[in-house]
């Protein structure tokens, strides 16, 4: 019988872009430092960056959209 194990990245239809780089690791630091609503990661998101699309402000709505458009296009 084959070892088996998980491959995390199985499913990714292509590399992350450096902005997508950058939003994953501002979140995981958000996750690190005890912001898990939706409302500190946002404010989070606008002190520490990146910068949401069109260089607008995050809000709540925006992050949900910009964080499901990423799932559809993973």
């Amino acid at each position: 019988m084959q070892d088996r194990y998980l491959e995390p990245l199985q499913a990714r239809r292509r590399p992350p872009t450096e902005w997508e780089n950058l939003l994953g690791d501002s979140l995981e630091r958000a996750f690190a430092a005890g912001k898990h609503e939706l409302a500190p990661i946002v404010e989070y998101l606008n002190q520490a960056g990146p910068p949401a699309p069109n260089g607008v402000d995050w809000t709540e709505e925006l992050l949900k959209s910009e964080l499901a458009r990423l799932a559809e296009n993973a």
